[in-house]
């Protein structure tokens, strides 16, 4: 009897080895299957689980904050160590750039006296002041199909979809899902991403659009127009999307017809970004700001 029962627990286990190993030898094909699926549906309904997912992200922000923070502390504490010669050198070189600089700030003084004259004497309208959200990169896709970023400010923060996204030097991408405490930001490097630029220098407006690599290129140019080599890309403001003239990058080089773009500011190194605030009218921000005060006495 007891022999009979190892047996049946042998054939059990057999039976059992038997449907693992088929299920590994079709695992690939499964996952593979499932992946398509999903690529599928996202292609055909982008929208399709948008609130499950922004709630997931919601949900997995502060997680992803905390696990970050052992290897935010190593990695400050070699970038502290390693960067004690680099300050040296730099404090070198910033004492030199600072005696030019006290010239070209008088001289930048001069210019701006004489062009706020100009401007009084052609009435024109100041342009709107420009706020900003500072906030932490918290998850990026890791993935070579699509390019995005996870930052640690949502709704709660005055976050909005459309707003734009700044590096340290310049433009990175744009906010394209938010949540409550999260938000989701589509780089400019990104196949997907076409946003409205000018050429400064030729004043010629362009499309700037994502290759999914470092280098962007211009589009909807017009055959004739001679753009350089170093030429600045800011944005052009049309559309209302963005405000005009922030920073994007530069030409690199113009090759059969082809105008490649380096952006200023390298999305893979930003621990921190700004989202810019979309200007409010004067009347809109007196208005809130009555309001706040009526609460504060209240």
């Amino acid at each position: 009897m007891v022999s009979y029962s190892r047996r049946n627990k042998r054939i059990r286990a057999i039976r059992a080895a038997s449907v693992a190993a088929r299920l590994s030898r079709h695992s690939p094909a499964i996952l593979t299957g499932v992946a398509g699926l999903l690529l599928l549906i996202s292609i055909v309904n982008p929208d399709m689980g948008k609130e499950t997912r922004m709630a997931t992200t919601d949900a997995m922000a502060p997680v992803l904050s905390v696990i970050g923070a052992p290897f935010r502390m190593v990695s400050d504490g070699f970038g502290e160590v390693t960067g004690l010669t680099r300050i040296r050198a730099e404090n070198a070189r910033l004492q030199a750039e600072n005696t030019q600089l006290k010239e070209w700030y008088q001289t930048a003084m001069l210019l701006r006296a004489e062009n706020q004259s100009l401007k009084d004497l052609l009435n024109v309208l100041p342009e709107p002041e420009q706020s900003y959200i500072t906030t932490r990169v918290i998850g990026d896709s890791g993935s070579s199909y699509i390019r995005t970023l996870l930052v640690e400010a949502g709704s709660e923060d005055g976050v909005h979809e459309g707003q734009a996204v700044m590096g340290d030097q310049g433009m990175i991408g744009r906010v394209i899902e938010v949540g409550r405490k999260a938000a989701r930001v589509l780089l400019l490097s990104d196949i997907n991403s076409h946003v409205p630029v000018v050429i400064e220098g030729v004043n010629q407006r362009a499309i700037l659009a994502g290759t999914n690599n470092n280098e962007l290129v211009l589009l909807h140019l017009p055959p004739d127009t001679l753009v350089t080599k170093s030429a600045r890309i800011v944005t052009s403001g049309t559309g209302g999307q963005f405000p005009a003239g922030l920073p994007i990058g530069e030409v690199t080089s113009v090759i059969d017809g082809t105008i490649k773009v380096k952006l200023f500011s390298e999305p893979d190194n930003s621990g921190y970004v700004q989202v810019v605030e979309k200007p409010i009218d004067q009347d809109v921000r007196q208005s809130l700001e009555s309001l706040k005060q009526q609460k504060t006495g209240n």
